[in-house]
Order: structure tokens, then C-alpha cells, then sequence
């Protein structure tokens, strides 16, 4: 059994590094849940690549708790290992004690903020992340530009010549995180579709659908893969359902949660909750998402408004109903698969659809009922490959390495088509093979089940 991280000796006074991280007591809790086995270290990406005992997750559960007790100091180097951290919660998976890891790191970052302390990744970074990621009316704007030089078919050019280069290093990292194919500018998703594959529990009954499933978009999403969402509303309305899309939904919050920007986050996930459960409004059997990033945070609205008064019990109504759109398919149904989708594939595993969700099988048992798709086993699938949101952009080495470690592996398994089930992911595989030179086509699960429900032409 590997021995706990030592405690360092402090660098400021103790009462200083306890006013930067004064946990809650509920949190403080999941600390101590920690026996420090190690089981934990194999599943940490960071500590895979470094080795380093302060890159794990029950290294930085010491730092967390050192801070917290005011033995050690707030140096930049312990600010670092706690930033380094991809909140991918691989970890909690591996953990035999149930140590709730991500509720440590991402309160800890909450209260750092608060005391001042930002992540990394400069100014500017953040105002992108906070205040054009998050607004998809924002973010189709500024990425106006690029969808008119491509149309005009300069886009390749100016990239082919180092134009690019000449970009601010945030906004280069994020120009090649772009999907080649992507259009930016999808329409308007509709505020209702009526199912269409209606089935009725007996002959003659009058036809009603199976289930009324509330749909929530995205922000990212929503823009860069636009199509992927009507593909999934076209599936869900030939499985039975009635989908509805509020379109007071708002994002997430996962951003803003994830970076401690708490009361944010909060307030977004009131309103979804008012959009989706309205106290007087007809209610929906599912929310679902094709975001594995956003279907996390969703779950998480309970713990997020636990001491909301007015809030509290609905948030957890909130949470009991949120599935990835793989669950809800398993649960209706898929409509008949009539067209063979001939291709060798590998399925990446997203951290925040795998070890947040606890969603493994059901993206697989759906694809294995099409007709012509060989799905070629990934090594270490369940890592994760650098995305974890905004962290390819404030994290570049790290991610790089990540991605690089999930290339090479992929390439073995030599599909030419990787499946993965959130946007980040596919995002960043994808730039990561395009940079590599590597022939790859990255999708969505959604996208192969669309083809063999309905043919590659519709």
C-alpha cells in the first residue's frame, strides 16, 4: 500500500492558508472518507503522465486538507496541482471508500476564487469562457468570420500559410479546436416535436406517445454540433416521445461551476429548473442531453441548491429525471434500424458520461444493433483524453500530452472512426489527429444511430 502525500511545511502563516480554504463541513467529510490505498492513482490521468504523488487525486485530497487545517501554505506550486486536476472523476470510479472526489475540487476552487485566487489561463480566456462559450447567440457571432471565410473557401489558405499563427495564444488554441465540417450557424431548434413512431400499449387503443422527454441543447453544443441535437430529436420523436425544448433553457453551468463561480451556477440552474418543471406546467418523464458534460452538471443541480429553500426539493425532482440520450433510447426503444452502416469503429468513453453518469453500457448496446458497424475495442477507454471542458484551452501541455496518449491508442485499435459521446471530446480527439496528420472521423452515437434509422442521405 502506497504511503499518504507528506504534508509540507507551511509558507505563509497557518491562519492565512486557512482563510484561503475554509471548506464546507459536509465537504471537509469526503476527505476523510480517503484511506489513501492508491487504488485511485491508475485512473488519474495527471498522475499516469507525471508520476507525481501531488498529481493524484489522494495527493491533492492532502493538499485540500492541509490548507483547510492551515498547515501548509498557498504556494504557486500547490495552486498548481489543485488547477492540473481534470475533475474527470476517473478517480471515484476506481475508489473502494466512495470518496465523492469532484465535490472536494471543485469547492476548493470555489473558495480560492473568493479569496481572490483565479485559475490559470488569463483574462481573456476567461471572459471567452464565461461570456461567449456560455451564450450561444455570443458565440455564433464571433465565430461569424470563420464561417465566411470558409464559405468563401480562404479559410484552408489562410491556415495552409501560418495566418493563424498570428492570433493571441487563447484564440489560436480555440480556432483549432474547431470541427472541420462545422457549419456555426444551425437553425433554430423547434419548442416542440410530436412523436412520430406513436405505439399504443393495445390494438385498437387510441395511439399516445411512450413518454413526453424534455430536451436540453447546450451552449457549445448547441452551436458547433447543431446537427447532432436534431438528429437526436428525430430519433426520439420515431422512438414514441414527444420532445420538448424550453426555449428559456439557459447553459448548464458546468463552466462556471467547474472554474468556482458558485452563485452563477446556481442562478442557471434555477432557471432550467423553472424551464423544464414549471410549478404549473405540464411535466416531461426525462430531461436529456447529447453533451456528456452538460448531463453531469444537470444531476448535480441538487447537491448545487441543497440549501436553497425554494429550490431544494425541486432541484432533486430536477436531478432524478436527467438520462443521456443513450438511456432514454435503451428505455424506449430505438425505431427499426433499416440501413447497414458499414465502417470499423472505436468508442471513447467521456469522463463526464462514464465515471460522472455512470454510463458505459448503454452507448454500446445501442451501437451493437447496427447492422454493419464493427466496434473494435479501445485501450484504456475510460481515460480521459485532455478535453475535461475548458481545459484543453487553460491547460495546452497537459491536454496535448493526453490527447496524444489517446491517439496512439486509437490508432492501434486502426478504426478509422472513433464514437464518443460529448462534444468536447470529439472536439478534442479530432484537432488532435489533425494536427498528428492522422486520418480520423470523430461522432457522435447519435449520428451512426441516425444513419441506420433513417439512411446517410436524410
Amino acid at each position: 500500500m502506497s504511503q499518504a502525500l507528506p504534508i509540507v511545511p507551511a509558507e505563509v502563516p497557518p491562519c492565512e492558508a486557512r482563510a484561503n480554504l475554509q471548506l464546507d463541513p459536509r465537504t471537509y467529510d469526503r476527505a476523510l472518507t480517503c484511506v489513501h490505498c492508491g487504488l485511485c492513482l491508475p485512473a488519474c490521468p495527471t498522475y499516469l503522465l507525471t508520476g507525481h504523488e501531488a498529481e493524484s487525486p489522494r495527493g491533492r485530497i492532502q493538499l485540500m486538507r492541509g490548507l483547510a487545517d492551515g498547515r501548509i501554505g498557498l504556494t504557486e506550486t500547490v495552486r498548481e496541482h489543485l488547477d492540473l486536476c481534470l475533475d474527470c472523476r476517473g478517480c471515484e470510479t476506481a475508489c473502494p471508500s466512495g470518496v465523492i472526489y469532484h465535490e472536494l475540487i471543485e469547492e476548493a476552487r470555489a473558495k480560492l476564487r473568493e479569496a481572490g485566487i483565479e485559475e490559470g489561463g488569463g483574462r481573456i480566456m476567461r471572459w471567452l469562457l464565461f461570456y461567449v462559450f456560455t451564450r450561444p447567440g455570443r458565440l455564433r457571432a464571433a465565430l461569424l468570420p470563420v464561417r465566411i471565410l470558409r464559405a468563401i473557401r480562404v479559410y484552408g489558405i489562410l491556415r495552409k500559410i501560418g495566418v493563424m499563427k498570428l492570433l493571441p495564444g487563447p484564440l489560436r488554441r480555440m480556432e483549432r479546436m474547431l470541427p472541420a465540417n462545422g457549419c456555426f450557424w444551425p437553425g433554430k431548434l423547434p419548442e416542440f416535436v410530436a412523436a412520430t413512431g406513436i405505439l399504443s400499449s393495445r390494438r385498437g387503443a387510441t395511439p399516445r406517445a411512450n413518454a413526453r422527454v424534455g430536451f436540453f441543447a447546450g451552449c457549445v453544443g448547441s452551436v458547433l454540433f447543431g446537427r447532432v441535437n436534431e438528429q437526436a430529436i428525430d430519433l426520439l420523436a420515431e422512438s414514441g416521445a414527444d420532445v420538448v425544448i424550453p426555449p428559456t433553457q439557459e447553459c448548464c453551468g458546468a463552466i462556471h461551476h467547474h472554474n468556482g463561480r458558485w452563485d452563477t451556477a446556481r442562478e442557471l440552474a434555477r432557471r432550467n429548473i423553472d424551464a423544464f418543471l414549471p410549478e404549473n406546467g405540464p411535466e416531461v418523464d426525462y430531461i436529456t442531453t447529447t453533451i456528456a458534460g452538460c448531463g453531469a452538471m444537470l444531476r448535480e443541480y441538487n447537491h448545487l441548491l441543497r440549501d436553497d429553500p425554494l429550490y431544494a426539493n425541486r432541484a432533486k425532482e430536477f436531478a432524478r429525471r436527467v438520462r443521456d440520450v443513450s438511456e432514454v433510447f435503451v428505455d424506449l426503444g430505438l425505431p427499426p434500424m433499416r440501413y447497414a452502416v458499414e465502417a470499423t469503429a472505436t468508442y471513447h468513453d467521456a469522463c463526464h458520461l462514464l465515471h460522472a453518469q455512470g454510463v458505459g453500457v448503454p452507448p454500446r448496446k445501442l451501437l451493437a444493433s447496427v447492422e454493419g458497424l464493427k466496434l473494435v475495442p479501445l485501450v484504456d477507454s475510460e481515460v480521459c483524453g485532455g478535453a475535461a471542458g475548458t481545459y484543453s484551452l487553460l491547460h495546452p501541455k497537459m491536454s496535448a500530452k493526453l490527447v496524444e496518449a489517446k491517439l496512439k491508442h486509437i490508432a492501434a485499435t486502426g478504426a478509422q472512426l472513433c464514437i464518443a459521446g460529448n462534444v468536447g471530446c470529439a472536439m478534442q480527439i479530432a484537432a488532435g489527429a489533425r494536427a498528428a496528420g492522422m486520418k480520423l472521423r470523430v461522432v457522435h452515437p447519435v449520428q451512426i444511430l441516425h444513419e441506420a434509422a433513417f439512411g446517410a442521405g436524410r
